[in-house]
């Protein structure tokens, strides 16, 4: 069995860099890092960190309710007769903020 094996993958140079810098603290390459989270995988089981959906701030969040709610038929889609009509909604609302 060969001592060891190639993994190539594909990062932007901004992130490589920023890695190289962020684990050089620590004393160890990129190499070491993606070997320690590999051993770290198995032996949870699993990611070794938890998975989140991003935060995003309370207008974005509203907003992405009610396309669910709407997806779901929970309320009526707002429909408009033609762009202006809906332009001129959206400054409405754009005045009361």
């Amino acid at each position: 069995m060969a001592k060891s094996a190639d993994l190539y993958i594909h990062i932007d140079p901004e992130t490589k860099s920023g890695a190289e810098q962020f684990f050089a603290v620590f004393g160890i390459t990129i190499t070491d890092a993606v070997k320690m989270f590999l051993r770290q995988s198995f032996l949870v089981g699993g990611l070794p960190f938890e998975v989140k959906q991003p935060r995003y701030n309370a207008e974005t969040e509203a907003a992405m309710q009610e396309a669910r709610n709407i997806a779901r038929g929970k309320i009526k889609a707002q429909i408009y007769k033609n762009v202006a009509e809906m332009n001129a909604d959206i400054d409405a609302e754009t005045d009361e903020v």
